[in-house]
């Protein structure tokens, strides 16, 4: 149904069971992402995002910095530093939107307003 090869195609060769890693990047990503967009336990999925942001930088981008796969041309060598510095800087920025996000409360109109809200009506 899914297709990940593709991604598969850009993990470095450190990186154990590309497949499985993939595959579980893609469920962590949803659910963390899914919950601060409906804010639902948004606190939760932005600790999980972080969490998740801390150990793909230090596994994979920063490795890649300073490797480059052998499978990539000397011609080409510069074009995946840039990448994994960009995917480096980026990672930095999206960790601090999650320590933000843990510091927030949920909008008017997220889950968990909705529930306090609807718990609040139970006990009148």
């Amino acid at each position: 149904m899914f297709s990940d090869e593709l991604l598969q195609h850009f993990m470095p060769a450190w990186v154990q069971f590309p497949t499985l890693a993939s595959r579980l990047s893609g469920v962590v990503l949803l659910a963390g992402g899914l919950s601060i967009l409906v804010g639902y336990r948004m606190r939760l999925g932005a600790r999980v995002l972080g969490a998740f942001l801390i150990i793909v930088t230090f596994a994979v981008h920063v490795p890649g910095c300073f490797n480059v796969p052998a499978g990539i041309a000397p011609d080409y060598a510069w074009l995946w530093t840039v990448f994994q510095r960009s995917n480096l800087v980026k990672n930095v920025c999206l960790f601090g939107v999650c320590v933000h996000l843990t510091t927030q409360a949920p909008g008017r109109y997220s889950v968990d307003a909705w529930r306090t809200r609807r718990a609040a009506q139970s006990i009148e």
